[in-house]
């Protein structure tokens, strides 16, 4: 008995021995496997900022945007557009102006907004500001310039796709905080065509999702720039800004990014005797 399971024992550890790797060979093919998509997908991101413009492009101070935009409910315009001036000092000061008389500005500095009227300078509402600080944060300027840079970002390569009836290839960022973005790249132009991001909305507990498509690039100081930009929440068209000029570099004053808040919205003015 206990010859036969010292024999049991001994074709045991044998097998074992025979199926095991010898010794310094490669690990599993599935390391190698992710580094080769991450490092194609780094490839096809490098690819997008080389067709952007490049270094130049990374190192862009401001930009000034002239043109109108749509606002749309359930894929119907709500109305027949309205004229705007952007200005973004990067990486986080941005003032809108709207109206022809740009008697209406809204200003972001930092993690703040503003809403300036006829009335005063109010502080933009809460849900208002989260919504435009995520889309902010998940912009093709903060993605490029910042995420992909971070300690521990992964690079996904997720093959062939088609984004706004082009080919592309898809590719995933995802960073540290489990926060992921997907971009589309222009198989020829490797421009970006689209970009998406999910996020939870901490009231309801849903996943929400936003797209941007960007078409009609030109040449713009050396940089390509997309002149049509159309949003889709939930997968309903939701605005559309379509650029009449844009200058990059013009040395944008700080002052145009400064804002107090002279009146509360929320607090009714005193009646007259």
């Amino acid at each position: 008995m206990r010859l036969f399971l010292f024999l049991l024992i001994l074709n045991v550890c044998c097998a074992a021995q025979a199926t095991a790797p010898p010794a310094g060979s490669p690990p599993s093919q599935s390391i190698p496997v992710a580094q080769e998509n991450a490092a194609k997908a780094r490839a096809l991101i490098d690819q997008a900022i080389q067709a952007l413009g490049g270094q130049a492009w990374l190192n862009i101070q401001d930009t000034t945007q002239q043109g109108r935009t749509y606002s749309f409910h359930r894929n119907e315009a709500t109305s027949a557009g309205v004229l705007f001036w952007r200005f973004v000092k990067f990486p986080d000061k941005e003032r809108v102006e709207v109206t022809k008389q740009r008697d209406v500005a809204y200003v972001y500095n930092g993690d703040h907004g503003f809403e300036i009227t006829f009335k005063g300078t109010a502080t933009i509402e809460d849900k208002l500001l989260n919504d435009y600080l995520r889309r902010r944060e998940h912009s093709l300027e903060w993605v490029l310039r910042r995420w992909i840079n971070e300690p521990g970002v992964a690079l996904f390569y997720d093959g062939p796709a088609v984004a706004a009836d082009k080919p592309a290839d898809q590719v995933s960022v995802l960073n540290t905080k489990n926060d992921s973005v997907t971009l589309y790249l222009d198989t020829t132009t490797h421009l970006p065509i689209k970009k998406v991001f999910t996020w939870r909305d901490p009231t309801d507990n849903l996943r929400n999702t936003e797209e941007e498509i960007y078409d009609a690039y030109r040449p713009t100081q050396g940089f390509m720039t997309p002149y049509s930009i159309t949003r889709f929440y939930n997968g309903e068209m939701s605005n559309q800004r379509f650029l009449n000029s844009v200058t990059y570099n013009s040395g944008l004053n700080e002052s145009m990014f400064d804002a107090k808040t002279t009146y509360d919205p929320n607090t009714l003015p005193p009646r007259k005797k």
